[in-house]
């Protein structure tokens, strides 16, 4: 999974690549494809799933607002959907708790102030 993010990245983009700790981000092979990309890593602290929330609610809300809904033909029509699933997301999927905006409608209004 690694080698073909890197063939994608662009070597000026300076990442951060958060995980938890779990054993194979612990791996000095691991660590030293990071360091040879220049990807800075961040680890969680022990028992600490607070930062991992944000994620595991959006897999969680993919998984039964897309995935369990359809059987997909292939690993493309899936990889597709999942891309306008994420545009629909991010761009029009209101939330509640951001004044019924989308994350990009309340990421605006907030930075054109």
């Amino acid at each position: 999974m690694l080698k073909a993010a890197f063939r994608k990245l662009d070597p000026e983009t300076e990442l951060i690549l958060h995980s938890d700790q779990g054993w194979q981000y612990q791996m000095k092979a691991y660590q030293r494809m990071l360091a040879d990309k220049g990807i800075t890593q961040s680890m969680s602290r022990k028992g600490n799933c607070l930062d991992n929330a944000v994620i595991e609610n959006f897999f969680g809300t993919i998984k039964s607002e897309l995935f369990y809904l359809k059987q997909y033909r292939s690993v493309q029509e899936l990889k597709t959907e999942i891309k306008q699933y994420i545009h629909y997301y991010n761009h029009d999927r209101i939330r509640l708790n951001l004044n019924r905006m989308s994350p990009v409608q309340y990421r605006t209004h907030h930075t054109n102030r």
